[in-house]
């Protein structure tokens, strides 16, 4: 019985110095818990309608505030443990180890990542613009965070990781409004120089996708062993241009021949 006695009174006064000694820090760790989720949740509330007023893309909002949340969350139970005295040497040891390993497991998928969050910030092209890029010419049909999905003008779909793309040359036909068209008419030297270009004018002119401005260009550009090369150039809107210059080369091979002008192979 006296053992029994002495082992209590052991356990209480180890227990009581226990509550002493780390009861406050306790306390005060999970009262600074509580109130910092309420901090967390009134950060993420405000930095979610601060993202919707700057009118920052729909793909990267979920994004940063998941980020900007966790980040919060990990700093606070970090906080917290601290209080209540509990060793962070090898937390942080697994933290740090993990970080390293994930790093180099998903180095690709990272510059992926980091290329998709530059494009959505910096805007290079946007969705519906037609741009030029890794060979590929089409039409942007969405932009996630690891990739680009563009619509080629045959309709095939075509995926761009997004590190390649970002540092790759970008060519985008569709942010200034306008694009122009550039082709060439071979005639041989027995035609009037004046007659084709007026037959070329007039055939142009009457396109109703082609531009009034910038102005129609019609000119020789280069004379060879046995032909006249005229370069025509006009412009055109980006989703008229393969219609046009279809449309536009037909018209004046027919405009040509009913002048009487003689093409080169005929």
């Amino acid at each position: 019985m006296e053992s029994k006695k002495l082992s209590f009174e052991y356990l209480y006064q180890r227990g009581m110095e226990w509550v002493v000694n780390h009861g406050p820090g306790f306390i005060v760790g999970i009262i600074v818990f509580f109130i910092g989720l309420r901090v967390v949740k009134a950060i993420g509330n405000r930095l979610r309608s601060r993202m919707t007023r700057q009118d920052i893309h729909s793909s990267l909002q979920p994004f940063f505030l998941s980020v900007t949340i966790t980040t919060l969350y990990v700093l606070l139970v970090i906080v917290v443990t601290n209080i209540m005295g509990f060793p962070l040497t090898v937390f942080s040891t697994i933290i740090g180890g993990f970080t390293v390993a994930v790093g180099l497991a998903l180095s690709g998928t990272f510059q992926n990542f980091a290329g998709g969050i530059l494009i959505l910030l910096l805007k290079p092209f946007e969705l519906d613009d037609n741009i030029v890029a890794q060979g590929q010419d089409g039409k942007v049909t969405s932009i996630q965070i690891f990739y680009t999905v563009l619509l080629t003008a045959d309709s095939k779909t075509v995926i761009i990781p997004n590190g390649k793309l970002f540092n790759e040359v970008i060519v985008n036909v569709t942010r200034e409004g306008k694009r122009r068209l550039d082709f060439e008419v071979k005639v041989g030297y027995v035609v009037d120089v004046d007659q084709v270009k007026q037959v070329i004018l007039e055939t142009v002119t009457k396109s109703s996708t082609v531009l009034k401005s910038p102005a129609i260009r019609v000119g020789v550009i280069a004379l060879e062993v046995d032909s006249i090369r005229f370069a025509v150039n006009v412009w055109v809107k980006p989703g008229d241009f393969l219609g046009t210059k279809m449309d536009l080369q037909e018209n004046i091979i027919k405009a040509l021949k009913v002048a009487g002008v003689k093409l080169l192979g005929t």
